[in-house]
């Protein structure tokens, strides 16, 4: 796989991982003001994420997302 499907596929994961943080919130909300801090959430949640997989020993227990081998 190349490095750049690998980078796509590992993005979907990380925010899907922020969305589905916060979708309880952002349904269960009724006005703008509910769902700003949930949306924070999953932002933050996804930043989180991402900078966990940058870790070289995350990396490695990656397996095919893993994006530190060279691309083909």
């Amino acid at each position: 796989m190349k490095k750049s499907s690998k980078q796509t596929a590992r993005t979907v994961i990380q925010a899907g991982i922020g969305i589905a943080v916060a979708l309880p919130g952002l349904v269960a909300a009724t006005g703008v003001d509910e769902t700003i801090p949930w949306v924070a959430g999953g932002l933050a949640v996804s930043a989180a994420v991402t900078r966990l997989m940058a870790v070289p020993q995350v990396q490695k227990f990656l397996g095919w997302l893993n994006t530190d081998d060279e691309e083909k």
